[in-house]
């Protein structure tokens, strides 16, 4: 026992050491809480007595009591509280935490204490935070993975969010964002008369115009409404201004991207007088971007997506989902995600062939901008190291425009069908990771090339050798369920690897109605018939579908992420429910459901439970007269 013990101790230290965070064993470095400890004996004699762990972080004392039998993890009394008694206190991980986080309350200054019950291994294992305070008030927390979330950079938001249940500042900035964005769409429509496709051209445009503010070639006072100079005709001219002073090349591309903004001075709505406005819808909109985006894209450093954001708002509230454009946008967390699946580095030449707002694009880019050595590299990134395609020449303008917005206005954009580009030509770009939500739903047996499993194929025969091919699809795209669609596999499978399958929750893209995934490869390098694929069930990512919001982030979306990438790069072993890792054949359904087999050892709970059924069936079937059942079963000859 004493050895399983030690295990879990190490196993313990070892994820408090990930995470980043310090804390004593055995005792307390901090002289008051070590005092403290010298008379927290769980048997309540008076005499010594440690947790695991102790210490502090920020405002907050935390302590870890952990035991390597799972079920040894807590005890509750007979009104469903964590029992106090002797034995389940010394016996049980959660009490024995929950002893030592009320005798330090009591016994120290810290008023606002995180106790750890912790039982089992690596591979199954159960950690339970408890939330002590001055009031012996105790709150049992959500099982976590990681001690991640506890850190010195998380910790305040945690508590914030998961223990006060308030919403932080970026909590509240964000669905005062999500607010405006149907305000804003509500204005386009009404005061507009715009269409779905041209209200995100009528915000990016307004958005790069407000650029030329700082330069002093426009200001929001030169919108006044003038019937021959109209408000659009300045707001295009400055948009022209921008997109050259962004040295967006060549010509004939920055043409591409004037023709859809001509919306702006061509549409006559737009810049009239509206009677109840007092000024023209083009003041207007200008006036409310400026206040609520503008200065945020303007200072902000996140990989957020905003113009992508409200592409989706707009979609939503008209009505629409972007299906029959073959528009799904990515939220953002997914392209954080895909950033670090692939453990992308500041050298990289990343390649978006279906890059929508580009919002992959802009994730990989503060990335590697973050992790780049100087700024001689920080200017390669963005003028080299950025490739996208889009089709749809108003998505291609709003992914350029996004790109300029955020800090990169040379990135090699091009308006083009990636199905109809030739491989060979690609590959020339260098591309060593491939990044992809392709359009879903318009394959079919008339046209296979359609189907997401085809552009899948396209990218990892576009890629550098070795390069690493990360795409959002549906689940089926991975099941084969067309013929077409197995040829599909069978051929990467004899040209490609593939390095796993990540299943997401339903609610990913929420509002749209897919079950998503995302698969990993590496490009032109066949795949080993006895390699072995991760499959991996995330569809509990941390993140909830908030009423009038939409999907939301967690606090334990951190803790859940880390989780997942911790198990990714082989950094823990998890147990089969969450990864399963398998050899493949091109006829099997590439899910982690399929995969699937329970490995976890039944407790003696279980077995009990389970006779306890059994008797209880028996019971019942002989009350009902029908006990020959059993007597035939006893009755039956050895064989």
């Amino acid at each position: 026992m004493a050895k399983r013990e030690a295990k879990t101790d190490l196993w313990v230290y070892d994820l408090l050491k990930e995470a980043g965070i310090c804390l004593d064993p055995q005792g307390c470095s901090i002289k008051e809480v070590d005092e403290a400890l010298k008379t927290a004996s769980k048997k309540g004699t008076g005499n010594v007595g440690y947790p695991e762990y102790v210490g502090v972080v920020g405002d907050f004392l935390l302590v870890i009591e952990d035991k390597s039998d799972l079920s040894k993890h807590v005890k509750y009394d007979d009104k469903n509280l964590i029992s106090t008694e002797i034995k389940a206190v010394t016996d049980y991980a959660v009490n024995g935490a929950y002893f030592y986080g009320k005798h330090l309350i009591n016994n120290t200054h810290y008023k606002k204490i995180i106790a750890f019950g912790i039982s089992g291994n690596e591979k199954h294992h159960k950690i339970t935070p408890l939330f002590i305070n001055e009031r012996e008030y105790c709150k049992i927390m959500p099982d976590v993975e990681s001690f991640y979330i506890f850190n010195e950079e998380n910790i305040d938001e945690y508590y914030t969010r998961e223990i006060l249940g308030e919403n932080t500042d970026l909590q509240k900035e964000t669905t005062e964002i999500l607010k405006f964005a149907k305000n804003l769409h509500e204005d386009l429509r009404n005061y507009g008369n715009l269409q779905d496709t041209q209200k995100p051209l009528v915000v990016s445009g307004i958005l790069l115009a407000l650029r030329e503010i700082d330069k002093g070639s426009f200001n929001l006072e030169q919108l006044n409404g003038d019937e021959v100079d109209t408000d659009g005709n300045k707001i295009y001219s400055a948009i022209d201004k921008n997109l050259q002073r962004s040295k967006v090349s060549p010509t004939v591309k920055k043409d591409k991207l004037l023709t859809q903004f001509a919306v702006i001075k061509d549409t006559r709505i737009l810049n009239e007088v509206n009677p109840t406005l007092g000024k023209t819808p083009l003041k207007y909109y200008a006036e409310q971007i400026y206040d609520n985006i503008y200065k945020t894209i303007k200072y902000t450093k996140t990989a957020e997506d905003y113009l992508g954001r409200f592409y989706g708002e707009f979609m939503s509230y008209s009505g629409g989902d972007g299906q029959s454009l073959g528009i799904i946008l990515t939220p953002k967390h997914i392209t954080q995600l895909f950033c670090d699946l692939v453990d992308l580095k500041p050298e990289d030449i990343v390649f978006d062939p279906c890059c929508g707002t580009a919002g992959f694009l802009i994730a990989a880019m503060h990335n590697m901008l973050k992790k780049a050595k100087d700024d001689r590299q920080k200017e390669n990134i963005r003028k080299n190291q950025l490739h996208g395609i889009e089709l749809q020449p108003y998505m291609f303008t709003i992914a350029t425009s996004n790109m300029i917005i955020r800090g990169d206005g040379k990135s090699n954009l091009i308006d083009e069908d990636f199905l109809r580009c030739r491989d060979s030509e690609l590959q020339l770009k260098g591309a060593t990771v491939g990044m992809m939500n392709p359009p879903y739903s318009q394959g079919s047996k008339a046209n296979p090339s359609l189907y997401e499993i085809s552009f899948v194929e396209h990218l990892l025969d576009s890629l550098a050798e070795d390069g690493k091919a990360i795409v959002i699809i549906p689940q089926s795209s991975l099941t084969g369920k067309t013929k077409d669609e197995q040829n599909y596999k069978e051929s990467i499978l004899k040209h490609h690897t593939l390095e796993g399958v990540i299943t997401l929750s339903g609610d990913t893209f929420y509002g749209v109605g897919v079950n998503p995934c995302i698969a990993v490869f590496t490009a032109h390098k066949p795949h080993p018939a006895n390699k072995e694929c991760k499959f991996i069930d995330f569809k509990d990512d941390g993140f909830k579908v908030a009423p009038h919001i939409g999907l939301v982030e967690t606090e334990y979306a951190k803790d859940k992420k880390q989780h997942l990438l911790d198990v990714w790069f082989d950094r823990i072993e998890a147990p089969t429910r969450f990864c399963v890792k398998s050899t493949i054949e091109a006829t099997d359904e590439w899910l982690h459901a399929f995969y699937y087999f329970n490995d976890e050892i039944p407790t003696e709970e279980d077995f009990d439970k389970t006779i306890a059924d059994y008797l209880t069936f028996e019971f019942s079937m002989i009350a009902q007269g029908r006990g020959y059942l059993f007597d035939e079963e006893k009755n039956e000859p050895r064989r």
